[in-house]
């Protein structure tokens, strides 16, 4: 029944599409959170680099944003990230373009968690003498994490998903091998089918165990 499977390493490419997912998904959260500090700096410069990288990224296709860090970076400007293999070389672009790009939306969902913060305790905060970055990292973010699980969860999914995209740059994820196993056995249908319930499996456990974490540390109000 699954014979169009033997000769092609399935579980191989799955396992690229979460490495990538994992190393963006680190990598846009830590970008996303400097954004969102950013973003609600008192100085105008950072706030007003924060909101223009924000509304820039969101607004252009992430296959634009791809294929620039390869045909961009890596062939006019160089940039390898210190590979010397292209399929390495590869994956760490997409990797970098998908970090860019999910951390646009990663600083959207944790400012929406600031913002749920009650200004008070920003205040009483600097009552006690602490600076804004402090404030921030003692005071405002471990609270507004807490709150943002859910939509921090979402951009997971989606992240997931996208990482169909880095097939662009020749980055041999699921997506790659499901079109190659398309072209050379014509059985769109099964194909199709088994590397849909891949990313099920891949994201709906994602889902319930960060739904169920959102409701475990939900900040009670």
């Amino acid at each position: 029944m699954f014979d169009f499977l033997q000769g092609y390493d399935v579980l191989g490419a799955f396992w690229t599409t979460v490495k990538l997912t994992v190393f963006s998904a680190v990598g846009s959260l830590v970008w996303g959170t400097l954004l969102a500090a950013m973003r609600v700096s008192p100085v105008p410069l950072m706030r007003g680099f924060g909101t223009a990288y924000v509304n820039i990224v969101r607004n252009i296709p992430l296959t634009v944003i791809i294929i620039f860090t390869s045909l961009g970076l890596a062939d006019i400007f160089g940039v390898t990230l210190g590979a010397h293999d292209f399929k390495v070389q590869g994956f760490r672009l997409a990797v970098l373009g998908l970090s860019a790009y999910t951390a646009a939306f990663v600083c959207e969902a944790i400012r929406s968690g600031i913002n749920t913060v009650p200004v008070g305790q920003a205040e009483a905060a600097r009552a006690i003498g602490l600076n804004f970055t402090q404030t921030l990292r003692l005071i405002v973010l471990p609270q507004a994490f807490r709150a943002v699980i859910n939509p921090l969860a979402n951009v997971l999914i989606a992240l997931t998903k996208n990482t169909t995209v880095a097939a662009a740059i020749s980055v041999v994820e699921a997506a790659a091998l499901m079109k190659t196993m398309i072209e050379n056995e014509a059985q769109t249908v099964p194909i199709g089918a088994v590397f849909a319930f891949g990313f099920v499996v891949l994201t709906l456990p994602t889902g319930l165990i960060l739904g169920w974490l959102a409701k475990r540390l939900a900040v009670k109000r």
